[in-house]
């Protein structure tokens, strides 16, 4: 399994005081020689943390895998065909959220959806789509085109009764093994720390998760390379 740090978070302390530290392509140096597999950003439609000169220069600097998370719209898939991520994920995006609160309702807005894959796969662009841990879903992120998909874990997370705990690890695990027999890869992520994340190392049908504010916190008080070995060394101990 494949760990993926997700750096809004130094954004968003920067953008507290309206300073340049602390800076998130620095993190996300940080975050590489420590050994995570990838580097994850959401450039939101406000700027609210990452901007567009983090983006920039996270493309020209990160060495392992670079994943943008943004809204299908026409600004930000212009901005990803010039800038050239490694992977693109699709998320829903609100204005008067703190963080993304559920997976996308591809249905819903289908044919837009649709549309940003497809020019984001002509800019050379592999895609993701958000999504909440249903079959459903599976089903709508292989008809509108893409690769991959991120089960949102917000829910498991959230769970206070072990049963309930149990219940959607169960939702997420099967979503898991659709993808992978429908051929579609499979990341995870969204409320993760180390303590929840062994269920989810479990799950051998996930390749991949997203994990930024858990990490970063802890790093508040041991450090970041500190913070990100600690959680490689329990998913590796699983995944070994």
């Amino acid at each position: 399994m494949r760990l993926c740090i997700n750096i809004d978070h130094i954004a968003t302390l920067r953008q507290a005081r309206k300073e340049i530290e602390p800076d998130p392509v620095l993190a996300a140096g940080i975050c590489e020689l420590a050994g995570v597999d990838g580097i994850v950003c959401h450039l939101r439609e406000d700027r609210r943390h990452i901007n567009d000169r983090d983006l920039r220069l996270l493309k020209e600097t990160v060495k392992t895998h670079l994943d943008l998370e943004m809204a299908a719209t026409d600004e930000m898939v212009s901005i990803a065909s010039v800038i050239k991520p490694d992977l693109v994920t699709l998320v829903p995006e609100k204005r008067e959220e703190v963080t993304t609160e559920g997976g996308l309702d591809i249905e819903a807005a289908k044919v837009r959806i649709e549309g940003a894959i497809d020019e984001l796969k002509k800019a050379g662009i592999k895609v993701s789509v958000f999504i909440e841990p249903l079959p459903v879903n599976v089903d709508s992120a292989l008809e509108v085109g893409s690769d991959i998909i991120e089960i949102h874990t917000g829910k498991y997370a959230n769970q206070k009764e072990p049963k309930d705990k149990i219940i959607e690890l169960e939702k997420i695990r099967q979503t898991a093994l659709l993808a992978r027999e429908l051929g579609l890869g499979v990341n995870a992520g969204h409320g993760l720390n180390y303590i929840n994340i062994a269920p989810i190392a479990n799950i051998e049908d996930i390749d991949e998760v997203s994990i930024g504010h858990a990490i970063l916190a802890r790093a508040v008080f041991v450090g970041l390379d500190r913070a990100v070995k600690e959680m490689l060394e329990i998913i590796r101990r699983i995944r070994r």
